[in-house]
């Protein structure tokens, strides 16, 4: 039985169903950014408002309220598009210590009622409500007092309640803002089973097209897929996608105490202006490459993979990788590397629109260079075969990285502005006004 609230009056008589087994919710905050813009202004209120950068400078959208929706705006869709939709609508670039601040109120809300809390984003966090284990209340009863007291606040949420993460969060997405969407146990494989296959997390356009050839398009057929099959089209990642499907995913949630590792460290820009000289492009690698070391070191991660990420247009992107010898954290070691891949990705006189630089491999390094796949959308290729030689530090790099930690101190202590390489000042107002403000490490 699935029950949606806003519909349902499961709950309203003191009566709530039984649960048994495991109990995960998924809290998402509803339009977030842009329900804090209007609840510090609210003269904004009922009228359509969006956070993100200028459509003047290739802006995009960060989060609209349900009014901009309306009219067919977006996350993540470009400014120019979304002010042609919506010209009325009220901008904001954003605020985002407010919002970090509105976030730690909300999750203070849910360590109140749990401990176990997995924060995902900054307007999302799994939590574990299973019966028995911190509260003998109803798992439905505590999510319904949860959204209370985060409306007290003056923002709404949606929550998703199932067995697993990958129910929980679908369930989530099902009614919105303020719904409650409960999946109860024995449920999933119907609730899910209708649903398309992106529906389910992890699932881009490329992996949708690929099975989309093998006649899978819903949750229901990825569900029933020959497993072996699917291993020598996908990988590892294939059985794990019938298995999520299949709602037969075992999940645990992770306090804060125990931080999964992320997957990758990466940064990207997007720029007011095209990119189409080689030596502009190469100073935009170096100038993003810098940005990824600083953040490695202060993270205190090491990698031996290298990405390089060249965007063309708003919906054309190509990435390459390679591997490296030794993990380093290092931005005179692996920009080098992602400056030999561009002629993997580019051609002459070919305009770049974004540029990104990403460290992934954080673990030991395998005997031999696996083939590679991405879940993300986009073509993804190797930027060397299987048995290409890795690259190794050349010397005198130590002093290099000692020179990049000297910067890192220096920028701590006395600002971002206080120290720059002459190509950081020629990127400096060339960039999208977009604040990176919700992006994790992937």
């Amino acid at each position: 039985m699935e029950q949606t609230d806003q519909t349902d009056d499961a709950g309203l008589d003191g009566t709530f169903p039984r649960w048994e087994g495991p109990a995960i919710g998924l809290l998402d905050l509803d339009a977030f950014f842009a329900s804090v813009e209007v609840l510090d202004h609210p003269e904004w209120r009922g009228k359509p408002v969006i956070v993100g950068g200028s459509a003047d400078k290739r802006g995009v959208v960060s989060t609209a309220s349900y009014e901009a929706r309306k009219y067919g705006v977006h996350s993540a869709m470009p400014s120019y598009q979304a002010r042609r939709l919506c010209p009325n609508a009220i901008w904001t670039q954003g605020h985002y210590a407010r919002y970090r601040q509105v976030s730690d109120q909300v999750m203070a809300i849910i360590d109140d009622e749990t401990p176990l809390v997995e924060q995902v984003s900054i307007d999302e966090a799994f939590f574990d409500v299973t019966p028995g284990r911190y509260s003998h209340e109803s798992p439905v009863q505590i999510c319904r007092r949860m959204q209370r007291r985060v409306e007290d606040l003056g923002v709404t949420c949606s929550i998703g309640l199932g067995v697993n993460k990958t129910v929980a969060k679908i369930a989530s997405e099902r009614q919105k803002p303020r719904g409650l969407t409960v999946v109860l146990p024995g449920m999933e494989a119907s609730f899910l089973a209708p649903l398309p296959v992106r529906a389910m997390s992890g699932i881009g356009q490329a992996t949708e097209r690929r099975l989309a050839d093998m006649r899978i398009r819903t949750l229901g057929d990825l569900a029933r897929a020959d497993v072996k099959q699917m291993r020598r089209v996908f990988g590892v990642h294939g059985p794990a996608m019938v298995t999520r499907a299949a709602g037969l995913e075992r999940s645990r949630v992770r306090p804060a105490a125990e931080p999964e590792e992320p997957k990758s460290v990466s940064n990207e820009r997007t720029f007011e202006r095209d990119l189409t000289q080689r030596d502009e492009i190469l100073a935009a690698i170096d100038h993003i490459a810098e940005m990824c070391g600083t953040r490695l070191r202060r993270k205190g991660l090491r990698g031996y993979q290298v990405t390089l990420k060249l965007k063309f247009d708003a919906t054309h992107a190509r990435t390459a990788q390679r591997q490296l010898d030794e993990r380093t954290d290092d931005e005179h070691v692996f920009g080098r590397v992602a400056r030999d891949l561009l002629d993997t990705l580019w051609k002459p006189g070919t305009p770049v629109r974004l540029v990104g630089v990403g460290v992934s491999g954080f673990g030991a390094r395998p005997e031999r260079q696996q083939a590679l796949f991405s879940l993300d959308d986009g073509p993804t290729q190797n930027g060397g075969s299987s048995g290409a030689p890795a690259t190794k530090p050349l010397a005198g790099q130590r002093d290099m990285r000692e020179l990049s930690k000297a910067k890192d101190m220096v920028r701590q202590r006395f600002g971002n502005d206080a120290i720059s390489y002459g190509r950081d000042l020629r990127f400096r107002d060339r960039t999208s006004d977009t604040a990176p403000m919700n992006k994790p490490d992937f």
